[in-house]
């Protein structure tokens, strides 16, 4: 299954929240995606920071086409070799903690959405100018959302997903989308070493809805 760049973009606008993976045991990473997605997430990235990241992620591709509108991107891609090798893969999109643009030119060779990370206002236009729809600010926990409502009425156009720093909780949840953020990330904070060594994937999904549920009622507000 494939998705265009509009469809991920407007599926990260309306949920506002995207899952971030990591995890070693390509089984267990299934479950922990399919519990999310029973939770009603739609955008779901895999962190490649594991020896074997890539052998994860190609199973999670293929039991995400078990698994109907759900988008499946690869998160800490730092260069344009280990961009190509993902694509190559099937990677629905590309995220990087930092502004490489030639990964850009990689990503729109292969229409691929790209969303670099980005920690200063003349990274963050630099990555608008090399055609970044959508940006990622991090660390959130180091700029804060302060950062954001600075930023958002020099360049109203930002459509920015925050990673680092976000909690599922709704005073973490408002202050954010309260600044500007368009969507979030929730990595640690959501699977917990407690949810894997109990593997209460129940839990999980209950904690996806509760975070989804919180981020609707912010932006009806």
């Amino acid at each position: 299954m494939t998705f265009t760049k509009q469809q991920i973009v407007s599926a990260m606008k309306e949920t506002g929240f995207i899952p971030l993976l990591s995890h070693n045991n390509a089984d267990v990473a299934q479950k922990a995606m399919e519990a999310a997605y029973r939770g009603g997430v739609r955008v779901f990235e895999y962190t490649n920071r594991k020896p074997n990241s890539f052998e994860v992620f190609t199973h999670l591709l293929k039991s995400a086409e078990r698994l109907p509108g759900l988008m499946l991107g690869i998160g800490t891609i730092m260069d344009r070799e280990t961009t190509l090798k993902f694509i190559a893969a099937g990677t629905h999109f590309i995220i990087s903690p930092i502004l490489n643009t030639d990964m850009a030119t990689v990503c729109d060779e292969y229409n691929k959405l790209w969303i670099p990370g980005c920690a200063t206002l003349t990274e963050i236009v630099t990555a608008q100018q090399h055609g970044a729809e959508v940006i990622k600010v991090f660390p959130g926990s180091v700029l804060g959302p302060q950062f954001v409502s600075s930023i958002i009425p020099v360049v109203p156009s930002l459509q920015l997903m925050i990673t680092g720093g976000v909690e599922p909780t709704e005073k973490s949840l408002s202050a954010w989308f309260g600044a500007g953020a368009m969507c979030v990330g929730l990595g640690s904070q959501l699977f917990t070493k407690e949810l894997f060594e109990k593997q209460d994937w129940k839990a999980l999904e209950l904690k996806v809805r509760y975070v989804l549920d919180v981020i609707q009622a912010i932006k009806k507000s």
